[in-house]
């Protein structure tokens, strides 16, 4: 596995010599730094940790600080570890978007943009009642009846209704690098990524 963390700019598109229209997102990966390596003789596994995004000395631990010193590198506000990551580093050591191509399919995960606790008209789609009738008021947004009668008497787990709707971890596969500027630490992908502008996002090969 390849990957690295990024924050999500934006939407736009981009058009090749034929005049034919991509949507992209912008997402600017990197660089990252190595702060930790994990061994099977070690940790029982091989993973790598790395670290995104600089952060204050003064809002951070001095757990944190003294972890991030041995990296010799300011405290990051992101890290993640990977598992069986397939390029060799060590600790301290950048990982930057030379890791990727122009042309590659990648994966990218991100969490979603939030929405509350919202209706069953938005959250899953109804139709409502639709229209008002025989003393109903307020009824078209509602979810109408949620079935069973003595039998079970209760409500079956997993019925749609209303709820939080949103910030859910979300995996999107088969994405294309359409263009990377290495100077500027931007990578363009095809279509759209989960979460909001300035969102912390993984891609992954």
């Amino acid at each position: 596995m390849k990957s690295i963390i990024g924050k999500k700019i934006g939407m736009t598109s981009i058009f090749d010599t034929t005049g034919k229209q991509t949507a992209v997102t912008i997402i600017e990966a990197g660089p990252c730094v190595v702060t930790q390596k994990k061994t099977v003789e070690t940790d029982g596994y091989n993973a790598l940790q790395i670290a995104f995004g600089d952060k204050k000395e003064k809002h951070s631990t001095k757990a944190e600080v003294n972890h991030y010193a041995k990296a010799q590198t300011a405290p990051k506000r992101f890290t993640k570890e990977f598992r069986n990551y397939s390029i060799e580093k060590n600790i301290g050591e950048t990982i930057t978007l030379d890791i990727f191509a122009e042309g590659d399919k990648v994966e990218v995960v991100g969490t979603t943009k939030g929405k509350g606790f919202q209706g069953v008209v938005k959250r899953h789609g109804f139709h409502g009642v639709g229209q008002q009738s025989h003393g109903q008021h307020d009824r078209q947004r509602a979810p109408g009846s949620l079935g069973n009668s003595s039998d079970a008497a209760r409500v079956m787990k997993g019925m749609k209704m209303a709820g939080r709707m949103g910030n859910d971890r979300v995996k999107m596969k088969g994405l294309n690098v359409v263009k990377i500027f290495a100077e500027k630490n931007y990578i363009l992908v095809s279509g759209s990524v989960p979460g909001h502008n300035g969102s912390i996002v993984l891609i992954q090969k």
